[in-house]
């Protein structure tokens, strides 16, 4: 009987289904808040078997994590922090697979009268107006996407100012305090396309800059380097890289809309 049970016990583990490999990601809000990953991310695994868990971040932070190897992958927006990320060999490399892009948000009553402007000039109007300003203030893509705005304006970067407030949280959240305190903020288009679909028929932000080349969103996959992190699954994350650039990931990102709205562009290389 013993020998039985051995034999059975030893069957059972030969047909039993090999567990299913989990690759851990760090990402950004922009992709969580608009529900990006959840049409994604299933398709993924069902075409590679590989199930994949990820934390919601500012860009800073979730290259923190790449460095501090608690994830396989990232999916940011922030080249020049990747570039460097890569560049220390916390990264194999920088596979871009799509972008959108920042708008500059505000109430209705514009009290900056910034509408139609170019970002720079919208800025030095906010800055000369003391009009109130919400930033992430995260370290996150956009935060540093923002900072980069105002030095491109040749003004200097806000920081203790009355009217500049940062907020140290992530995007809908920022937009969230903004709105209720009728200031003015810098958001991807696809989180604003989130929140005014959960705002109803008149939201309290509206978009009054945008089109701005400076205001490109570019997004890429990084997958992190085992010379660093020697437990690092890169063959999950290079298999997540080459999906979301391929045919099928890149329709899929085309497709994904919000209020019949489309929130990313597909432009891998």
């Amino acid at each position: 009987m013993r020998i039985l049970s051995i034999l059975a016990l030893a069957l059972f583990l030969a047909t039993a289904p090999a567990a299913a490999q989990t690759l851990m990601m760090a990402t950004t809000t922009s992709t969580e808040d608009t529900g990006l990953l959840d049409q994604l991310m299933p398709m993924f695994t069902q075409d590679t078997g590989i199930d994949i868990k990820w934390t919601s971040t500012g860009t800073g932070k979730a290259l923190k994590m790449g460095e501090n190897c608690d994830v396989d992958v990232l999916m940011v927006h922030a080249p020049a922090a990747e570039k460097k990320f890569v560049e220390d060999g916390f990264g194999t490399a920088r596979n871009e697979f799509m972008y959108n892009d920042f708008v500059v948000v505000g109430p209705t009553a514009d009290p900056a009268g910034i509408k139609g402007d170019s970002s720079a000039k919208a800025l030095a109007a906010i800055a000369s107006t003391k009009a109130l300003f919400i930033s992430r203030g995260d370290d996150s893509g956009t935060h540093k996407a923002e900072q980069t705005l105002w030095k491109k304006a040749e003004l200097p970067l806000p920081d203790k100012e009355t009217w500049y407030v940062q907020a140290g949280q992530g995007m809908m959240q920022t937009l969230m305090m903004a709105a209720e305190r009728g200031g003015y903020a810098l958001t991807d288009r696809g989180t604003y396309i989130s929140y005014e679909a959960k705002a109803g028929a008149a939201p309290a932000l509206v978009i009054l800059v945008e089109g701005d080349d400076a205001l490109k969103n570019q997004y890429s996959v990084i997958p992190v380097n085992p010379a660093k992190c020697p437990n690092a699954q890169l063959g999950a994350a290079e298999k997540l890289a080459t999906w979301v650039a391929s045919e099928k990931g890149q329709k899929a990102i085309a497709g994904f809309k919000l209020e019949g709205k489309q929130l990313f562009y597909p432009n891998a290389k």
